[in-house]
């Protein structure tokens, strides 16, 4: 994020599996648990990011809103001359924001409001310390003369674009945070970290996964991952609504993030998780011209966050949280004051924050501990389930449907062995595609089948050349090569081997419809 945004880059992204719902039985007295012990936590906040730096100078004191009161300032990151000294923005030092913005003074002021402000190192447009900065202790030292100075509880490190790539400067970067968070624990400061990282509808990109990793690798506690539900492109379906695209976003966020803690050796609870997730939207008109993010996707979102219990709502930014004058035309430019589209009055940081009561100053208790696994898979019963239940000594054709704990999944390339619910982190890395839960009631789906007499029936005398189609059951078969004696029932627990592939059931209905013509 930055008020000098460049079009983000091509973000492919696919839902992929979500970890399987846990049995009702086992599951309720870890349930109540998890629930007293997430109602001791921090609430939930909202906080709008405000740019600093930007030009018209953003009047984040002169508060609108009871939402507008909690401020995430950003950006501050490596002077260009100095690797390892703070800026903001790299336009002004610490000192120099004083002098020519006021920046402290105005600090001040919010807090009088009742205001607090917390700091986002990093953004798109200039490098986030740890890029620049190689020794370890100027690091650490960089990143405290910001805490101290401001004497802040909350810290945001927004990684993307190029420092999100360089996994050296993430390992130093992640090192130093550690450190820095002790340091502020033990004087009875605690400081709560959160990592802000680019999201699509398929999660985090590897990248982003590594720089989570990193964190937790270090040992630091982090607060949360706040996914920027914003710039899509091509990753986000024509049809699909900002609102739709940012709830695949998060869900997908928090399967990955759930694995993440997992491997890391810290377990955590689904709730606990939902409470370790943050969204910001961009409001209004994105970076991607065809993606305006509207008052109704704020609503609708809000509700939904609520709902699920996110940790942390933010929005970028509160700069551009007003209607553009007469005098913006082009509305579908992104504008660092505006946001492009007509609010009538309404503050978008009211939408999204309504129902976050809590504040973004960190507690001591926020502490992040290991909890029960709630792991009980549900029994798949093939009398109640739709399609087969996975089985490891089979093999499935593209396109193939099963059921695992309770769960729809379909083959997207040929697999044998392979778990659909696999905790894998990127959709790449699995050939099952979830579809959805099984539905009370379902029944096995029936075979399609075509009328006796559409192809001749498969006989174990005949000789069939490639291409030649046959009906065994009802079911259609075509021949891959020529053969004879081989029978299309084996082609399904021998795909690779069997001379005969089974017609998709889209084909068959086709099929069924023509002959009805």
């Amino acid at each position: 994020m930055s008020s000098t945004r460049r079009l983000s880059p091509f973000r492919v992204g696919l839902a992929v599996v979500v970890t399987a719902a846990v049995a009702v039985g086992g599951y309720a007295g870890f349930d109540r648990w998890q629930s007293a012990h997430a109602a001791d936590a921090q609430q939930s906040w909202f906080a709008a990011y405000t740019d600093v730096t930007a030009t018209p100078t953003f009047a984040f004191e002169d508060v609108k809103s009871a939402k507008g009161r909690d401020v995430m300032l950003s950006f501050v990151v490596a002077d260009h001359d100095a690797a390892c000294t703070p800026t903001w923005g790299s336009a002004y030092s610490l000192q120099g924001a004083s002098d020519s913005l006021d920046l402290d003074r105005r600090i001040a002021r919010l807090e009088q409001q009742k205001g607090e402000v917390g700091v986002s190192f990093g953004g798109l447009a200039n490098d986030e310390l740890a890029t620049t900065c190689t020794s370890a202790s100027d690091l650490v030292g960089a990143y405290r003369t910001v805490v101290q100075r401001y004497d802040v509880s909350t810290v945001d490190f927004d990684v993307e674009g190029d420092d999100l790539t360089n996994h050296a400067a993430g390992k130093r970067r992640a090192a130093a945070v550690k450190q820095l968070q002790d340091e502020r624990r033990a004087a009875g400061h605690p400081l709560a970290v959160w990592l802000t990282l680019p999201a699509a509808p398929g999660g985090l990109t590897s990248d982003g996964t590594t720089a989570v990793a990193q964190f937790l690798k270090a040992g630091v506690d982090l607060a949360g991952v706040n996914a920027m539900t914003m710039d899509y492109g091509q990753s986000k379906g024509s049809s699909q609504s900002m609102y739709s695209a940012s709830v695949q976003t998060l869900q997908e966020v928090q399967r990955q993030l759930g694995i993440l803690y997992t491997r890391s050796g810290t377990p955590l609870g689904d709730r606990t998780l939902w409470h370790k997730i943050g969204a910001t939207p961009m409001i209004g008109q994105n970076d991607e011209q065809d993606e305006v993010f509207s008052l109704a996707d704020a609503t609708k979102l809000n509700a939904w966050a609520r709902e699920r219990g996110l940790g942390r709502m933010s929005m970028w930014s509160l700069n551009r949280d007003t209607t553009c004058g007469s005098n913006y035309v082009n509305l579908s430019t992104v504008s660092n004051s505006c946001s492009g589209v007509d609010q009538g009055g309404v503050l978008f940081a009211d939408v999204l924050g309504k129902g976050f009561t809590g504040g973004i100053v960190a507690a001591a208790s926020d502490v992040t501990k290991a909890e029960p696994s709630a792991t009980v898979q549900p029994t798949d019963d093939p009398k109640t389930s739709p399609y087969p239940v996975w089985s490891a000594d089979a093999s499935y054709l593209e396109g193939t449907k099963i059921v695992w704990h309770h769960n729809v999944y379909e083959a997207k390339w040929w697999t044998s062995g392979d778990l659909p619910d696999d905790p894998v982190l990127s959709a790449y890395e699995t050939p099952w595609q979830l579809i959805g839960p099984v539905l009370q009631g379902e029944k096995p789906v029936q075979q399609v089948t075509l009328p006796k007499g559409t192809y001749p029936s498969w006989s174990g005398t005949k000789q069939y050349d490639t291409g030649a189609r046959v009906l065994f059951d009802g079911v259609p078969y075509q021949a891959k090569w020529w053969n004879t004696g081989d029978s299309p029932e084996a082609s399904t627990s021998d795909p690779d081997g069997s001379p005969w592939v089974k017609l998709k059931d889209s084909e068959i209905k086709q099929i069924l419809s023509d002959l009805q013509q």
